[in-house]
């Protein structure tokens, strides 16, 4: 019935209230999560489209193959608030489903084999070896970098994906972007990011003890959606095949400059991640690490640099691989 929107890679602050009042467009520039509401299908892959030579394909992978451990801890304990379904329901009508979808595809470009190919065909091909429908793919013009998916019930789920972003990144990691979301397509993530979003505005119009209830839900619902984001850094993986393409990702977005990019080094940025877990391991640090993490809707980018990296290395990932279909097309 509802739509939902999830900004990608880039980290914001807790907004302590959320209104329908602004734009979607400004709401996205922020990167705030818009709201949403509804099961995403999981649509299976395309048959007969041909990956990149040497790519593995999963052809029945499932989202728990992935998940990230406190993805499913958190998912369990917003299960758990009672009539978040029920009242989110109540707090959002077609009309503004509509206003966000009139405004992400008025004002943008949509990616097809004849408009923008490279990139519909970056996008089809994360969508083949991850083994779900491709979405709509969209290019909108903005100086912050961000894509973030939308999906509402009974139309074709799209991504949005922001110039700045396809200038600040190589192919290879563009297509991890565009992986990242549709591990939000592909997890179901937006059924309860928007349950709890919009229990969380409701809660705020309430006198007096709503406030407190709308901040403690939305502390709840921050700390899921940064677990959720580890979770799509895997999904990244799986398509990047090459944990230094992801973790490349995720140092530019911190600090890159497309016209310093062949100075920029991997190796050094997970370095610099090691730095600040060791500095946050003392009972001080981890104090300052959680107060500097609490506000924000997505893990600072050198913790999930050093997620990715421990992941790429486990024994887990691995028997995916492995798992997996290897492509000999070319």
């Amino acid at each position: 019935m509802a739509s939902v929107a999830l900004s990608a890679f880039c980290p914001t602050l807790n907004p302590n209230a959320l209104s329908f009042s602004s734009a979607a467009s400004e709401r996205l520039k922020l990167g705030l999560p818009s709201i949403g509401f509804g099961t995403i299908k999981k649509n299976r892959r395309i048959v007969g489209f041909v990956c990149r030579a040497g790519s593995v394909v999963f052809r029945d992978l499932d989202a728990d193959d992935f998940r990230h451990p406190l993805d499913k801890q958190n998912t369990l304990i917003l299960r758990a608030i009672p009539g978040l379904n029920e009242l989110g329901r109540a707090l959002l009508g077609s009309v503004t489903e509509q206003v966000m979808l009139l405004e992400n595809i008025g004002t943008s470009v949509l990616v097809s084999k004849n408009q923008l190919p490279e990139l519909h065909q970056l996008m089809v091909e994360a969508a083949e070896i991850l083994n779900i429908e491709p979405p709509d793919l969209y290019v909108r013009q903005s100086p912050v970098p961000n894509a973030y998916t939308l999906a509402i019930s009974g139309k074709k789920p799209f991504v949005v994906v922001h110039t700045s972003l396809v200038e600040l990144l190589t192919r290879n990691e563009l297509q991890a972007v565009l992986a990242h979301e549709l591990g939000h397509l592909k997890c179901d993530h937006g059924v309860w990011l928007t349950f709890a979003n919009i229990l969380t505005l409701g809660a705020y119009t309430v006198p007096g003890i709503g406030g407190m209830i709308a901040q403690s839900l939305q502390e709840q619902l921050f700390r899921w959606l940064r677990a959720a984001e580890l979770t799509c850094d895997r999904a990244a993986l799986l398509v990047a095949q090459d944990p230094k393409v992801v973790i490349s990702v995720l140092m530019k977005l911190a600090g890159g400059l497309p016209s310093m990019a062949d100075q920029l080094s991997v190796d050094a940025f997970l370095e610099q991640a090691r730095s600040y877990e060791k500095a946050s391991s003392s009972p001080i640090g981890w104090y300052i690490r959680n107060a500097q993490t609490r506000q924000l809707s997505h893990p600072l980018p050198v913790l999930r640099a050093r997620e990715i990296d421990e992941w790429s290395r486990s024994q887990d990932y691995r028997y995916l691989l492995k798992r997996g279909i290897q492509s000999s097309a070319v």
